[in-house]
């Protein structure tokens, strides 16, 4: 029996199994539902068919985990025994019970078969699950040795045909080293001649190159006293433009500080002079504002100084403010 084979009888038993619980689980619901509704308050009729809908879900509960564990190879304990009897004992008490009740023994044993079915069906269906389970492990080890056979003798047969390779490069190898021990033996011949001839050559480019470059020594020796010579030119030369550089910025400074000395002499003699007596004109005035700015005097101050109002003097500031490098032009062209 081949895999496929085992699967068809399993789906064929859950089938079955699956088949008579469901016919088993509606008989038992249809059967006991009246009994429950006879022995049930009026308000809670409507409770009638969760007791057997409950027996029958631990069924489910139990066939279901049943197939799965034998499947498994593996055994609930004694918890699940207890629970597939117990259930498969309280649906048969359920389902005999109103014709018990009732003396009816044909009834009894009519509502009986599906119970027992049922039961019997459970502990049959898990039978023969563990049978297949064993059957399938049995299959699968015996499947297991077979390739485990298989494989060894491909082994065997592979460690044959390796060591027959093995020898045969060995051989392949050895004809080679002969080959390449002759071949080394006329490359080193013919080296050690190409070497003798190399070396008699490098003398004589040794003797040229040698005197080729005593003679560019001799060149570099003769440009490098002419490089020096002319260095020492540009030295004496750039010392002595950098002297005059000096003395020409000693000079421009000396004559900075001279205008910038006239143009504070003559700030402060703006300054100095007092209010005007009348409006000066608008160069002097403008040369006295500019003074006054530079000096940091309010406007009111600088139009005392000037005669002219406050408002052009106003003016006179902002437009200093806005143009320093004018203003400072200004009073240069005052001191000269």
């Amino acid at each position: 029996m081949n895999g496929v084979q085992v699967r068809s009888a399993e789906r064929a038993l859950s089938a079955g199994t699956w088949l008579i619980v469901g016919g088993a689980m509606l008989f038992s619901i249809l059967t006991v539902t009246p009994l429950m509704a006879s022995h049930t308050p009026g308000g809670w009729v409507w409770t009638a068919p969760i007791l057997p809908l409950v027996v029958d879900a631990a069924v489910v509960i139990v066939v279901r985990l049943d197939s799965v564990l034998a499947r498994l190879g593996g055994h609930g304990g004694r918890w699940p025994i207890a629970l597939r009897w117990m259930t498969g004992a309280m649906t048969l008490a359920l389902n005999i019970a109103d014709s018990a009740l009732k003396k009816d023994l044909v009834g009894v044993a009519v509502h009986a078969v599906a119970p027992l079915l049922l039961i019997v069906t459970a502990e049959t269906g898990l039978a023969y699950r563990r049978a297949i389970t064993r059957a399938v492990t049995a299959l699968e080890d015996k499947q297991q040795a077979e390739r485990e056979r298989r494989e060894r003798i491909a082994r065997e047969r592979q460690e044959a045909l390796r060591r027959e390779r093995a020898e045969e490069r060995e051989h392949v190898a050895a004809l080679a080293r002969e080959q390449r021990d002759h071949e080394a033996r006329l490359t080193r011949e013919q080296a050690e001649r190409e070497e003798r001839l190399q070396r008699e050559e490098r003398e004589r480019v040794d003797a040229r190159e040698r005197a080729e470059r005593e003679a560019r020594e001799h060149g570099e020796r003769e440009r490098e006293r002419q490089r020096v010579e002319r260095e020492q030119r540009e030295r004496q030369d750039a010392e002595r433009a950098e002297r005059e550089r000096r003395e020409r910025a000693e000079a421009r400074e000396r004559e900075q500080r001279e205008r910038e000395e006239r143009a504070e002499r003559e700030r402060a003699a703006l300054l100095a002079a007092g209010p005007a007596v009348e409006k000066q004109p608008e160069d002097r005035a403008r040369q006295t504002v500019s003074a006054a700015f530079q000096a940091g005097l309010p406007v009111r101050s600088a139009a005392e100084l000037c005669g002219w109002s406050t408002g052009w003097v106003t003016n006179r500031y902002q437009e200093l403010r806005n143009h320093q490098p004018a203003a400072s032009r200004v009073l240069e062209g005052v001191s000269s």
